[in-house]
């Protein structure tokens, strides 16, 4: 009789290698060698920044990208707005730069909402919609809409005083959207 809990393996008792999970890598994976980290995402060229519209505040912070920036450190989220009571209003807007002949360009923008209060130290964001939008700013998507215009104008403002060349470079949907 078989024992199922023996290691057929014949590898010397050793425990089987753990499956690959999701991962992101800092190079190009899809070179074409079919190896390890085929099929991960590129994030070198995709930028969290925040629009504060009440204190017309502008800021990158590259921490959001693991939901680890200033403004949700210490807060607790959850997907029902009225968890969070006095809440101030920020912007997520993920910011995908490409290149082209010219040069590089702003190519896709996804705007997210984030409701604050630090007092209660509760916020409201929705996890599909800053993954979905993240993912439509790398396809090179514009999703702006929700975003009222002072945000639109603080946003603009940012991008062409960060690099005006890259502005004049970019698409055209990141124009009209902005």
């Amino acid at each position: 009789m078989k024992d199922l809990f023996e290691n057929n393996n014949n590898d010397g008792g050793k425990k089987p290698k753990k499956k690959q999970g999701f991962t992101i890598l800092s190079g190009d994976s899809t070179d074409g060698h079919g190896g390890y980290g085929v099929g991960t995402i590129n994030l070198n060229n995709l930028t969290p920044i925040f629009v504060d519209p009440a204190d017309e505040e502008v800021f990158v912070d590259m921490g959001a990208l693991h939901a680890r920036s200033s403004v949700e450190k210490r807060i607790k989220f959850t997907a029902n707005r009225e968890d969070a009571p006095n809440p101030k209003l920020y912007w997520l807007v993920w910011v995908m730069v490409d290149s082209s002949n010219e040069g590089p360009f702003y190519a896709g923008l996804g705007a997210c909402e984030l409701q604050v209060d630090v007092e209660a130290r509760r916020g409201y964001k929705s996890m599909p919609e800053h993954v979905n939008n993240m993912d439509k700013a790398l396809k090179k998507k514009v999703v702006v809409d929700r975003m009222d215009e002072k945000s639109k104008a603080l946003l603009k403002k940012f991008l062409i005083e960060h690099n005006e060349e890259f502005w004049e470079r970019a698409s055209e949907d990141v124009k009209n959207a902005l």
